[in-house]
This record gives C-alpha cells, sequence and structure tokens, in this order.
C-alpha cells in the first residue's frame, strides 16, 4: 500500500507562516560542511506546519487498498469492499449500462467499480449525519458529467446515422480510451523531458513513450503519469511512467479519473470536499465567487480556460454544464439553494492570489528561504508550503525529510543536512567555574543570540547562533566584560625607527569601493579609515560597519 500520510495532530494549530520548531542543530562528524538533526525534530516541525485537521482530511482521502485487493472486486460479491457495495446501490449495472451505450469496450462495470475500490474514501462512509448515499450518487454524476466532455461521443439526437439510438449527450461518456489522433507506441507529450530539473528527477521519462492523453479523465504528461503511478504502485513511478499504456487498457482508466477527484490542487480543492462540503470555501473565494456547486470543479479542472465573464459562451463550459444539468434531472439529484452550476461568475484559480488569505491550505513543500540568525549560517533547515508543485507533498510520508536534505544538499554553498534517529552525546570539554554567576562556555553547546558565557576571566554574549566558537575570537561573540590581568605589563621597549603607518603592510587590504569591491571570506578591507574582515562573502554594496553579518572590524595593525 502506498504510504500517504496520517498526520497526528499534536501540536496546536499552525498560527504563524514564520514560526519555527525547536531543533537541536549540531555540526556533523562525518561532513565538515553538514550538519545533522534528529528524525524527532524533522518529525515534529513538519507537524507543526500541517496540524490544520484538513490535512488529516486530504491524507485519508488518498489512502488506498493493495491491487491484489482491488482485482478481485466483482459486481455482487460479498467480499466487496464497503464504499463498492455502496456503489452498487447507487449506481447499479444497469445504471451503468444506460450510461455508457457508446463507451468504449475498454471501459466496463467490474473496472468502474475496481477503480473506485481503490480509493476508499471515494463512496465512503460518513458518520457524522451527512448522508454518505447521496453523496456518492452525486459524486458519481459529477464525475460522468466531467467524462461526457473529456472522452464523450458529442452527437446530437438529431443526427440519426452516428447516433442512431438517439442518446442525450450526457450519456455518451467514454467513448475515447486514447486521446484522439494518437495510438500506442507513438512519442509525445514529452515537453520538459529530459531537462535537468527535479520532475525529471522523480519522474523521468521513458526514450519512446508518449505521454498523450488516456483514461476517463484523459491523464497527459510525465509528471502526472509519475505522480499516478506511485499511488496505484506503492511508490513506484517507474512502472507508468515505461508503461504508459496501461492508463488506457486496464481499470486504471478510471482509477485516474477517481485519483484526480481526490487529489486537492492547492490551493484548489478536491472536487469530493467541494461535493461533500468538507471544504470551506474562504472569503477571499467568495468574493471571487467560488463557492458550493458544480461550477467549482469546472474551476478546478480547467479554470483558466473554461471560467471567467470571457468564457461564459465558450463550448467546453457550456457543454459541461449542460451535462450536469442533464444527469442531475435524470438522476434526481437535488441542486441546494448556494450551489451555483456555472463558474463564468468566477476568476479562475490561476488569476486569484490566495496567498495571506484564511482558510486557504497549501500541500506541497519547498525549501525556506528566509534568514534566521538563532541558526547556523542564517539558515532555516527546514522546509515551508507553498501554493505551486514541487518535487514534495506534503500529503505523501517522508516527503517533507526529502526536501529538508534534498533541498540544501542540492544549493551550491547551503549546508548539507543528514537525518539521524538520535543524536550522538558529544563528550564535554572541562568546565570552568562561572565567571560573576554567568556559566562557563561549553564547546558543544548551541548558543543563540543574546546567550551569555564566561570565559577566561571574562563575560562574552552570543550575537547569533553558535557553537563551538571561542568566545575571544570575536565573530559570534562579543564582550560585555574583561578582567584586567593582574601580573605586572612589562614596558614597551624603546623604538629606535620612527612609528610605522598603521597599516603595515597594505598589500594585505583592499580599499573598499560601493558598487566596485568584490571581497571574499577572509578578505581584508579598508573604509572611512578603518579596517575590516569579511566573514561572509558579502555584495558589493555590503558597506563594512562594526559586526555585522558580513563584516568584522580587525586591527589596521
Amino acid at each position: 500500500m502506498f504510504k500517504l500520510k496520517h498526520l497526528a495532530i499534536v501540536i496546536g494549530a499552525f498560527s504563524s507562516a514564520h514560526a519555527m520548531a525547536e531543533m537541536n542543530i549540531q555540526p556533523d562528524p562525518t561532513n565538515s560542511i553538514g550538519y545533522v538533526v534528529s528524525k524527532a525534530d524533522i518529525l515534529a516541525s513538519e507537524q507543526a506546519k500541517t496540524s490544520d485537521p484538513m490535512y488529516d482530511t486530504w491524507a485519508k482521502a488518498l489512502q488506498t487498498r493493495l491491487n491484489s485487493v482491488v482485482e478481485a472486486i466483482v459486481p455482487g460479491s460479498s467480499s466487496n469492499p464497503e464504499n463498492v457495495k455502496r456503489v452498487e446501490r447507487v449506481f447499479s449495472q444497469s445504471d451503468w449500462d444506460y450510461m455508457t451505450q457508446m463507451a468504449a469496450p475498454e471501459y466496463t462495470y467490474t473496472r468502474f467499480l475496481r477503480a473506485i475500490g481503490k480509493f476508499s474514501a471515494f463512496c465512503g462512509e460518513y458518520t457524522d449525519g451527512r448522508d454518505s448515499d447521496a453523496i456518492c450518487k452525486k459524486s458519481i454524476v459529477t464525475a460522468f458529467a466531467h467524462f461526457s466532455q473529456e472522452t464523450g461521443g458529442h452527437i446530437s439526437k438529431e443526427n440519426t446515422s452516428d447516433n442512431p439510438l438517439a442518446l442525450e449527450e450526457w450519456q455518451q461518456a467514454l467513448v475515447h480510451v486514447r486521446e484522439m489522433g494518437w495510438v500506442e507506441g507513438q512519442a509525445g507529450y514529452t515537453t520538459g523531458c529530459g531537462q535537468d530539473d527535479w520532475q525529471n528527477k522523480r519522474w523521468p521519462c521513458a526514450v519512446g513513450e508518449g505521454y498523450f492523453g488516456r483514461g476517463a479523465k484523459q491523464l497527459s504528461y510525465h509528471f502526472n503519469y509519475g505522480a499516478f503511478s506511485e499511488v496505484m504502485y506503492d511508490g513506484d513511478a517507474t512502472v507508468l511512467l515505461n508503461n504508459p499504456g496501461l492508463v488506457a487498457d486496464s481499470w486504471l482508466n478510471l482509477a485516474s479519473a477517481i485519483w484526480f477527484f481526490l487529489t486537492p490542487q492547492a490551493p484548489k480543492p478536491a472536487m469530493l470536499h467541494v461535493i461533500d462540503r468538507t471544504w470551506v470555501p474562504s472569503q477571499r473565494e467568495l468574493d471571487a465567487g467560488i463557492g458550493y456547486g458544480f461550477g467549482t470543479t469546472i474551476n478546478i479542472i480547467n479554470g483558466g480556460i473554461e471560467c471567467g465573464e470571457q468564457n461564459k459562451n465558450k463550448g467546453q463550459p457550456v457543454n459541461r454544464i449542460r451535462y450536469w444539468e442533464g444527469l442531475a434531472a435524470h438522476f434526481q439529484i437535488p441542486i441546494e439553494n448556494d450551489e451555483t452550476n456555472t463558474c463564468w461568475q468566477q476568476t479562475p484559480y490561476g488569476s486569484l492570489n490566495l496567498n495571506g488569505a484564511t482558510n486557504v491550505l497549501y500541500t506541497n513543500w519547498d525549501g525556506n528561504w528566509k534568514y534566521y540568525a538563532d541558526r547556523p549560517g542564517g539558515y532555516s533547515f527546514e522546509c515551508e508550503l507553498v501554493g505551486f508543485q514541487t518535487a514534495y507533498s506534503a500529503l505523501v510520508e517522508g516527503d517533507y525529510e526529502k526536501c529538508v536534505t534534498n533541498f540544501y544538499g542540492s544549493h551550491a554553498g547551503w549546508p548539507e543536512v543528514r537525518v539521524v534517529d538520535n543524536l550522538d552525546p558529544i563528550n564535554p570539554d572541562p568546565v570552568d567555574p562561572p565567571v560573576g554567576g554567568i556559566a562557563s562556555w561549553e564547546s558543544n553547546k548551541v548558543y543563540t543570540a543574546g546567550n551569555q558565557v564566561g570565559y577566561e576571566g571574562g563575560i562574552y554574549e552570543a550575537q547569533w547562533w553558535t557553537q563551538g566558537d571561542l568566545p575571544t575570537a570575536g565573530g559570534a561573540w562579543k564582550p560585555v566584560s574583561i578582567t584586567t590581568p593582574t601580573e605586572p605589563v612589562p614596558a614597551p621597549e624603546p623604538l629606535s625607527e620612527p612609528t610605522p603607518d598603521p597599516i603595515t603592510n597594505p598589500s594585505d587590504f583592499i580599499e573598499w569601493v560601493a558598487g566596485q569591491t568584490q571581497a571574499g571570506v577572509g578578505d581584508k578591507v579598508t573604509y572611512n579609515g578603518k579596517c575590516f574582515m569579511a566573514k561572509n562573502a558579502p555584495g558589493i554594496w555590503e558597506t563594512p560597519v562594526e559586526s555585522n553579518w558580513f563584516w568584522d572590524e580587525i586591527s589596521c595593525q
């Protein structure tokens, strides 16, 4: 079974986009440019960001049964899963036959039941008072309305030569199992294949294969075949990438559509959760005309092309709406007062900026680029949720850890991160007695901005995250009080020559000029009569000043 997350709600609701989990980040003893963090800290960081109960709902909706169980499903079997038995009650073999008189032979009622049996959430049981049978029937009818547009015959009743049974257009779903004009063995739809990017690393295209539209939802492009394959085959993307024809010639032709029906494309909700009303639209969505009803499912599928005032009379959305209304009337699906069948009055999701909107959740991980002064190098060592597709899903177990380790490892100059089950204890150095009541510095201990330590009789304060840096070395530490030595200081010897210029070796220093000077770590510069050393690589506009992120003031001697 493909491991989709069941997220335990163990941390309070995530209230800040910049909230950071507590993490113990230690230098990696096996890697001079790396750090180690514990698996427990990684899990806590992930849970803090996905504590909203909707993440648990999404993950449950995408849980799957083993293919060996699914392939044993046949109509009328007493061993069929409960959601399949519900489908047989509300949408029988005779209903299927009535709806598929023009369908391709690859689509069968048995395959339809197996596609649904793969996902227990489709036509599943609601225990909170909602009508499970009614939601199931409405889900199937919604799916068929879209099937009729995506793979339908679109032949009018009056065209008796091509439609001798005078079938309604909403009865003409599933005519095509492959995109018109394409055949197996024909390479194509390879946009993006072979590029050196995350999509190809996770979902590599197979040579000579075509990723054109197949199945009831016309699954297209390698990144969709790969993602669907992972769900169908226990995380293995290569099965369908190497053999995409299975999406046409097996029960996957309908399972691909059910998968799409259940999958949120954040910030767009899953179609199921629009229909069963688990999804609650944000105020910004309501202001954009997006609420409950069939129209929102159009926006989810193809809003950029079919929704908005400019598409009010366009063929595709007009067809979908006609098919939905015909099917709803035939199967006696009630339309609620707050439901809208159309989407011409809606802003397409692709044109709607929902960043910062309440009740809007995202489902993909990307590296957190923000600067944090209390962590090594200012790096976050975490990932964050984003509103665009990445290689890492918040609904897939293990993807957050992959995001953290792969993201940092793939960016030049960034520290490498290794996740371990347990952090190895570090033997502490002998600890000197406290200085003025301030605990002495320990080389293995992590200090953050504002922490004070005693060292060699003085007191020092950390300016940012540090571990292992001597307080007397400057950099992360600034002196608070220094004990004056009590032993006598020998008098300086008389000078036999005139005092030299303070910069005894001018070749060691660069005169810093704004917008021109290129300096690397360790380079020394002069500016306004003072001397500085770069402790991090500054840009050409990073003016040298005392003890900032890029520069430390040093002696000119």
